[in-house]
């Protein structure tokens, strides 16, 4: 009569193990206990890496360990960052002022160019105000005698002050200033009369067709009622063409 034979799970169980395969399974027991109770390793041994920095040889950095080696070409990288960025720092603040006076400079540039412009755009009434200039001036210089006119000039200031019967106590010219296109001529007066003769006679100056200026007045009162006026009249000449040059010349 023929066995039935059993499936191979509940074979292997039924089946003997040998002296030696009982050993390799203790072995591999006590191997995986070992691994498991072992402390794991740090990732970067710094003792191992203090004795590969102790014993680095400079004149063969081929033989140097891999670690030294990674930190020395980190540290050398870093640095170079760092100098590259000191320097470029030192360049870049001296760019960056520069910068700042071209903007200035820019500014003031466009500055000038919309003046111009606006120049530019008005010139015809620039020109138009230029001509009503000159032509103000030309008739204001018309009203200063010329220095042959002079001599007339000073006898009408002493005509009108004697139409007034004012006493001229002295009438006495000044030396010429000279300024920039015309001369001023001072006048010392000294008059007397009455209030009103004064008050006309000054009247009569302001309507001369030259111009004539009274300047640090002083009125007292004299026993008899009247007044005593003491006053210096300025009136001006304009200066040729020939006399201008010589006083530019002079100036320079």
């Amino acid at each position: 009569m023929k066995l039935p034979t059993l499936p191979p799970k509940l074979a292997s169980l039924f089946k003997r193990k040998t002296a030696a395969e009982k050993l390799a399974e203790k072995q591999a027991a006590k191997n995986a206990l070992a691994e498991v109770a072992a402390p794991k390793k740090p990732v970067l041994d710094f003792q191992q890496l203090a004795m590969d920095f102790k014993t680095l040889d400079p004149k063969d950095p081929g033989l140097w360990p891999l670690a030294p080696r990674i930190v020395i070409l980190f540290s050398l990288f870093a640095g170079l960052i760092a100098a590259a960025w000191g320097f470029g720092a030192i360049g870049w603040s001296v760019q960056l002022e520069e910068l700042e006076a071209k903007k200035q400079q820019e500014a003031k540039h466009k500055e000038d160019w919309l003046a111009k412009k606006k120049q530019a755009v008005n010139l015809d009434e620039y020109r138009r105000q230029l001509a009503e200039i000159d032509r103000s001036f030309g008739a204001l210089l018309k009203q200063l005698p010329n220095k042959a006119e002079m001599g007339d000039m000073l006898v009408d200031i002493n005509k009108a002050a004697q139409a007034r019967g004012l006493a001229v106590e002295l009438f006495r010219p000044g030396g010429e200033a000279p300024r920039e296109f015309y001369a001023e001529v001072p006048i010392t007066l000294n008059l007397t009369g009455t209030y009103h003769d004064i008050g006309a006679f000054t009247g009569d100056l302001a309507r001369l067709p030259r111009i004539v200026t009274l300047n640090d007045v002083a009125l007292t009162v004299n026993p008899n009622q009247t007044l005593a006026m003491r006053t210096t009249a300025k009136t001006f000449r304009y200066l040729d063409d020939a006399e201008i040059a010589s006083q530019r010349k002079g100036k320079k």
